[in-house]
């Protein structure tokens, strides 16, 4: 039986760039209009990052209120659940299968966490598991090589070097699935629309609880920038830093670890390893004491029927791919 994540062994080649010449959702237009999208993107890193920055001398006085700090946490999880358990665990990896609205409720709150369109996503994240740390993979952190001056190198590269890198991962090739879905592929092309929502959501509920126009501003500065800022820099450490470092219990094909102190920021992400040894998995803390908010999530779904068909892994299934269990067995 085909699955999402069989679509990557097609063999269709890109065209230049590494786009494929009949993907509808491939930048079209020439040099001048990939370099406004390069600008754009860097823009939307650059300018959260410096409120990033600008965020701990302004938090030490009296910039922040309980309203801003919970539109911050409340938007920060609202988007961070929409890219673990809709863009990662149910559209590139197929962990279950969801209801209509759940599936487009999931493609709209993963959108609004501001990482790029669903489909480009999708389509990455699948490109990189194919080759995950070996050559062909968008964002390994050993790009470079093993030295430490390459590995520094490589890391930038994976945290977020490789988001300005020319060749773009052929959507057609790697996500066709979504592209014949035309609700998702809706929803992927409408993603300027989501980012314009999910950034004015926080001034709009500021402003209109403080009637002012401070309380507007404050409530950007958290709940917009610095929610963003946080969640791209925590969603590109899974590439880089849990591809360099961390325990690797399970055995798995790349260098992929569990960085545990990721974990409640990731959403259960940086249980990176068991994932990577097992992906299509809905559960990546699986052992005792590893937090995954995004599984319990899941589960939540799956109780109240609107998802079916939950890949969790069962006690047999996490022991045959440990380590020590690998190695008797060879």
């Amino acid at each position: 039986m085909t699955t999402q994540t069989d679509v990557i062994t097609e063999s269709r080649e890109p065209g230049p760039s590494g786009q494929d010449p009949q993907d509808p959702l491939a930048t079209r237009g020439g040099e001048s209009k990939r370099s406004i999208e390069q600008l754009a993107l860097l823009l939307f890193i650059c300018i959260p990052f410096v409120a990033l920055v600008a965020a701990v001398p302004l938090a030490w006085g009296h910039g922040m209120s309980w309203l801003d700090l919970g539109l911050m946490v409340g938007m920060y999880f609202l988007g961070c659940h929409g890219i673990t358990i809709g863009f990662h665990r149910h559209f590139t990896h197929g962990s279950f299968k969801a209801k209509r609205p759940l599936k487009i409720a999931l493609a709209i709150a993963g959108s609004m966490a501001v990482e790029g369109p669903i489909v480009r996503w999708v389509a990455d994240h699948r490109r990189h598991h194919k080759f995950s740390d070996a050559e062909g993979d968008p964002h390994s952190p050993w790009r470079y090589g093993e030295t430490l001056p390459a590995l520094m190198k490589g890391l930038w590269w994976a945290h977020m070097g490789w988001l300005f890198d020319e060749e773009q991962t052929s959507q057609q090739k790697y996500a066709p699935d979504l592209i014949k879905d035309p609700a998702i592929r809706r929803v992927s092309r409408d993603f300027w629309l989501w980012t314009a929502i999910s950034l004015l959501i926080p001034p709009l509920v500021g402003g209109l609880a403080t009637m002012s126009w401070y309380g507007a501003f404050t409530a950007f500065f958290w709940g917009s920038l610095v929610r963003v800022a946080l969640l791209h820099h925590v969603t590109w450490s899974i590439n880089s830093i849990c591809h360099a470092v961390g325990k690797r219990p399970f055995k798995s094909r790349d260098r992929s670890g569990n960085v545990w102190w990721l974990a409640v920021l990731s959403c259960g992400e940086s249980w990176h390893n068991l994932h990577h040894a097992d992906p299509t998995a809905a559960r990546h803390g699986v052992l005792r004491g590893q937090i995954d908010s995004s599984a319990r999530i899941i589960r939540w779904f799956e109780m109240a029927g609107w998802a079916t068909d939950v890949r969790w892994p069962d006690a047999e299934r996490i022991a045959s791919r440990r380590q020590d269990a690998v190695q008797k067995a060879a």
